[in-house]
């Protein structure tokens, strides 16, 4: 066939070479055909696909909003009485969510400010031995009866905001402080005499090495103090400092059912939404490099 290569007999191919009887081919000879027939040249990468898939965008919002839009409807058809319309009535729900949606910002600010710092404070060869210390004060913290916390505080601080606020936030710490410690503590160690060997500062070290290797577990314990916050803000008011526990406390004690469903489906909603917003604020502040096999 015309065109076609075939073998010469009793010529050896290009490279090849004999000497004294023995074949030898030169070092490097054939390596281009060889690649091409194996296929060398890598794949393209593939093109990188969302951090956060339409189900996790829409799901949980739309179970919100159908159970918010039934408890609407069952309440404007419930037979309330004066007690009910005096509790419900006159902006007391809008208030009294957005007093619950106040204590859970702040005490949640101030519980970043006060557990991160004191996490990489402690994780720092200086301050190491008083790691245990601090851990069982905190654990002293949330170990307390929430309830009986905060009655401590109100004896000592008095009736209102201040004292709910500090309560909350003294119950919080705990999970934001042992995950920051926790994923401090895990990274590699050879990763970090990589960066010193290069020149890091230890400052540049701990902010572009050691904090974003921590970011997932530090994410993860700001989303179980969310959580909890939405919780311990209900009982708030029993010092004064308001919320949603108003109308539960309500219903509960007028044995009002419409008071007691209402404030405590809007509880539950708000933790499950912030749960939700915490979730992907998770996703979409790890860093792309610990992403394994997405």
């Amino acid at each position: 066939m015309s065109g076609s290569s075939r073998p010469v007999p009793g010529r050896r191919p290009d490279g090849e070479h004999e000497v004294r009887g023995l074949a030898f081919r030169d070092e490097g000879a054939g390596a281009g055909e060889d690649e091409e027939e194996a296929g060398a040249s890598p794949p393209p990468p593939a093109p990188e696909g969302p951090r956060v898939g339409w189900r996790k965008l829409t799901f949980l919002p739309v179970v919100l909003i159908a159970v918010l839009l039934a408890t609407w409807l069952w309440y404007r058809q419930a037979d309330l009485d004066a007690l009910s319309r005096n509790a419900l009535g006159n902006g007391q729900v809008t208030k009294a969510l957005w007093q619950h949606v106040q204590l859970t910002v702040i005490s949640t600010f101030f519980v970043l400010i006060i557990a991160i710092p004191l996490g990489i404070l402690l994780t720092r060869r200086m301050f190491r031995k008083a790691t245990p210390f601090a851990m069982a004060f905190a654990n002293m913290g949330q170990a307390t009866p929430a309830i009986g916390l905060l009655a401590l505080l109100v004896i000592w601080l008095g009736i209102g905001r201040r004292a709910a606020l500090i309560g909350i936030i003294i119950y919080a710490v705990l999970p934001v402080l042992s995950n920051t410690i926790a994923g401090l503590k895990a990274n590699d160690p050879t990763l970090l005499e990589a960066a010193r060997g290069i020149g890091m500062s230890p400052l540049g070290v701990l902010t572009r090495v050691e904090l974003p290797l921590a970011v997932p577990l530090i994410l993860a314990g700001v989303r179980t103090a969310l959580v909890l916050n939405v919780g311990t803000a209900t009982l708030a008011t029993f010092g004064g400092g308001g919320g949603l526990g108003v109308l539960i406390t309500t219903g509960i004690t007028s044995q009002r059912m419409p008071v007691l469903v209402l404030g405590s489906i809007l509880t539950v909603a708000l933790a499950l939404l912030v749960d939700w917003l915490a979730s992907l604020a998770e996703l979409l502040l790890r860093p792309r490099g610990l992403e394994v096999g997405t």
